[in-house]
């Protein structure tokens, strides 16, 4: 049989049975994605503008309120450094609906705009700080977190505040490349967590902002860059996010500075970045200390190292020296003896203690004061002077306390 159908006859039953199926589908079909507009605007709610002073300066960088009601917000630990107290912002909306954008209108109304906050929890590990905020803006909108992570392929959108530009609230979008875990280093230390691979370029000031996806969920926070591929740019998982908000919290350390002024002593800074003071070693000594500008981790530990130098010459210690160091640091309450080698062939024999990078101003005080007179009385002992056993004498009467 001849089939007859006009094209008219085929295309108006081929047009019926879309509609038909389309209707169908949409009984089931899940919610719309936000346009990018409204997803922006949705999401800046959430969104600041971080301002943090530590022992390096102050640094920029990005956060998003996580939760309204403690008045917590989430962003990197290498965006506030060791430092405790910071200064947020949320965007001020203008007579057009528009974000302000300038950073000097927040900076020249920072009594208006600003808001403190104050440094609760960090986890270097995920790079992760959380600060508890004085107040919220009525603006402001806690964000939506997702319930797990994002796949390859997905669209991601993010806001930052990158320093490349004079602009805040900067708005980027991308795709997800891959969700994995890496272990790797960046200028702020080593880190392992589940990284969200983007193709979303991620700038200086970025770090902190949230990636959300389509539907305005916050999927990840933006970290980092790739330094040596294209188009790759790091961000911290959901799965990283809650559980560091739902884990055991500690609290960032002090900058070193303020730590250091609160101990009342005279300190300065050393040409290779960290702190010296001099304090008095044994008699009448004054023996020359340091204090390291960085922070050392492990996981949750952060140490702070506190060294000073006894002797250093063109002759190696001796195996006499060599067993009394071993037996002094079997003995001692703080720190031990290092042996080292400078790339000039010199022998360095130096105290080193480490201590908790959270401890008091008078723990600190103590520790540098130990070190002071410790050291003091072994470079005395390795004088070839009769005063060596009274040194030795003022040693072992340390030890014993």
């Amino acid at each position: 049989m001849v089939n007859t159908m006009t094209h008219t006859t085929f295309k108006q039953r081929l047009t019926g049975g879309l509609l038909g199926l389309l209707v169908a589908l949409g009984s089931v079909a899940p919610q719309a994605a936000w346009g990018n507009a409204e997803l922006y605007n949705q999401t800046l709610k959430a969104t600041t503008w971080i301002l943090a002073k530590n022992s390096e300066g102050t640094s920029s960088g990005t956060g998003v309120l996580v939760d309204k009601e403690r008045k917590l917000v989430i962003t990197n630990a290498h965006v506030v450094g060791d430092a405790r107290a910071t200064v947020l912002f949320f965007a001020e909306t203008k007579e057009n609906g528009r974000p302000e954008t300038s950073r000097s209108h927040y900076l020249t109304n920072v009594r208006k705009l600003g808001i403190r906050g104050r440094v609760i929890a960090v986890d270097r590990k995920r790079d992760l700080a959380l600060v508890e905020l004085d107040r919220l803006p009525e603006s402001a909108e806690q964000i939506e977190m997702a319930e797990d992570s994002v796949g390859p392929g997905e669209e991601v959108d993010s806001i930052g505040n990158p320093g490349s530009t004079d602009a805040l609230w900067v708005y980027t979008k991308g795709s997800v490349k891959a969700v994995y875990k890496k272990q790797f280093r960046t200028g702020a230390g080593e880190h392992d967590f589940m990284v969200v691979e983007t193709t979303s370029p991620i700038n200086s000031g970025d770090s902190g902002g949230p990636v959300v996806d389509r539907n305005g969920k916050l999927i990840a926070i933006s970290q980092a860059i790739a330094p040596k591929a294209r188009s790759v740019s790091y961000s911290v998982d959901i799965t990283e996010i809650k559980a560091f908000m739902s884990g055991p919290w500690k609290l960032a350390p002090l900058p070193i500075t303020e730590v250091l002024e609160k101990t009342e002593l005279t300190f300065e800074k050393h040409e290779s970045g960290h702190y010296q003071l001099e304090l008095d070693g044994s008699g009448d000594e004054k023996q020359l200390i340091f204090v390291t500008k960085d922070i050392e981790y492990y996981e949750r530990a952060d140490i702070r190292k506190i060294w000073s130098l006894a002797y250093a010459g063109d002759t190696a210690p001796t195996a006499e020296t060599l067993m009394k160091l071993m037996q002094q640091n079997a003995r001692t309450k703080l720190g031990s003896w290092t042996i080292e080698q400078t790339p000039e062939g010199q022998y360095l024999l130096v105290y080193v203690v480490k201590i908790d990078a959270t401890a008091t101003p008078d723990a600190l005080k103590s520790s540098m004061e130990y070190v002071a007179k410790l050291t003091s009385a072994m470079k005395k002992e390795l004088e070839p002077q009769k005063e060596a056993a009274s040194a030795s004498d003022t040693l072992n009467e340390w030890l014993a306390n």
